[in-house]
């Protein structure tokens, strides 16, 4: 997986000699250090010079990973390795790795939600006019159509693509300021250093750091990490609800001709990749708190931070992309049953029809409060009695006398009150092509 890769320790490792060959530039670009110098590190910060295997065998010596490297780095430098690391201290070689990692990863995490996104529109656009029955409570309120449900998910997805560019900046910061970050063992040069390697290596960086980057940037970004797995899981929790027996109106895709529902009962068709996003993003939201706790460092710095963070972002970005990919394959394949929502919203009897009732009533001069009571006394009666809504109404003398049978009958008809649904699915939808140039997920 392309994620996992990111934070395999080659690619760690890769990673912090691309912040040790940035810093031997910047040196010799300042005239710090001989050219040659810095193009022989460059030349050499890369795993087919310097091997996992003497990093390893290094850091059993020095039981320090950082300083393995840097000396692994320097032996194939020759002369030049006097000048690997060269005024930096650990943190500023580990947190500037880091934010390249995070940036990488964060561009997968946007992939995924841009994918998302597109099947997410292209099942609005197609079920723009389903009838739906809205619910409320887990009980029956209103109709919708199930692409202005959909719709809906699009515009939780939008808000965390601009969440995830909007924390970019904070997030891929790294730092090249010393042991405090003061910058003091750089020299009077510093500044012009810690802004010459992060603009090579393309993210930004702490001004008035400690020896590490503030861990306040980290918080936040797996907290957004967290709400993008927690959103996902409302859609799951949705498909799940939904593909309830009793309820019938929408399923995951299942391959009748070979795959097994349960090991027992031969007819069970379960929403198991929903299930799966809902646990996965349960797990997720579980290392938000160890991430806070991660924050509160000892005046400059202590280490209390770092074997937590080991498993914290590598395994938040691996999570969250796997649940958004299998989100995304659920509704690539989702069936919708038209059928059973008509015949849900149709078990109704028309009490989902009150409210349009109601307000015709206040279109005919009675008032808001007194039309409502005519409207619920009639729906209690027809729900108790098992009638139709109509049934009730036709016969109730004040609801006859402002309103004719056809009339009544018109109301009951759900396609006749879904409001701005389908125009609401059209503008989402022109959203997501504007904002993605409208090309398709495939």
């Amino acid at each position: 997986m392309e994620m996992k890769s990111i934070f395999e320790e080659q690619s760690r490792l890769q990673y912090q000699m691309d912040v040790e060959a940035a810093l031997a530039r910047a040196h010799a670009r300042l005239g710090n250090i001989p050219q040659e110098a810095a193009l022989k590190i460059i030349e050499k910060a890369n795993l087919n010079a310097v091997s996992i295997e003497r990093v390893k065998e290094i850091e059993m010596e020095t039981r320090h990973d950082v300083m393995a490297l840097v000396k692994a780095l320097s032996e194939q430098c020759g002369e030049a390795g006097k000048y690997v690391h060269l005024g930096a201290t650990s943190n500023d070689i580990v947190d500037t790795a880091t934010a390249m990692q995070i940036k990488a990863a964060m561009k997968i995490i946007q992939d995924d939600i841009e994918a998302l996104t597109l099947t997410l529109a292209d099942l609005a656009k197609r079920e723009r006019n389903t009838l739906q029955v809205g619910r409320t409570h887990a009980q029956f309120a209103i109709p919708i159509t199930y692409g202005f449900k959909i719709a809906g998910y699009i515009s939780e997805l939008l808000r965390h693509h601009d969440r995830l560019i909007e924390v970019r900046p904070r997030a891929c910061a790294g730092k090249m300021a010393g042991a405090v970050g003061t910058g003091a063992a750089l020299g009077n040069d510093f500044l012009k250093i810690q802004e010459m390697v992060m603009d090579y290596l393309g993210i930004t960086y702490e001004l008035a750091a400690t020896q590490v980057v503030g861990r306040d940037r980290y918080s936040e970004l797996i907290c957004l990490l967290a709400n993008i797995a927690t959103s996902c899981e409302r859609f799951a929790t949705e498909v799940r609800n939904l593909q309830r027996s009793e309820i019938g109106e929408v399923s995951e895709s299942f391959d009748v001709s070979k795959q097994v529902g349960s090991s027992t009962m031969a007819q069970k068709k379960n929403p198991i990749v929903s299930e799966n996003i809902c646990g996965l993003a349960r797990i997720a939201r579980g290392f938000v708190t160890p991430m806070f706790e991660s924050q509160i460092l000892w005046h400059e710095r202590d280490l209390s931070n770092s074997s937590a963070e080991r498993f914290i972002l590598p395994h938040v970005f691996t999570l969250v992309d796997d649940i958004l990919v299998k989100m995304k394959d659920v509704f690539q394949h989702i069936h919708v049953d038209r059928e059973r929502m008509l015949q849900n919203i149709e078990s109704a009897k028309g009490l989902i029809m009150a409210e349009p009732v109601m307000m015709a009533l206040t279109a005919k001069g009675i008032g808001r409060q007194e039309a409502h009571e005519i409207v619920r006394e009639a729906a209690m009666e027809a729900s108790a009695k098992g009638e139709y809504l109509a049934e009730v109404l036709k016969r109730t003398e004040i609801v006859a006398s402002l309103l004719s049978d056809e009339e009544i009958d018109s109301l009951m008809d759900p396609a006749n009150y879904i409001g701005g649904a389908p125009e609401i699915v059209d503008m989402i939808v022109a959203e997501v092509e504007s904002k993605f140039g409208g090309r398709s997920d495939g």
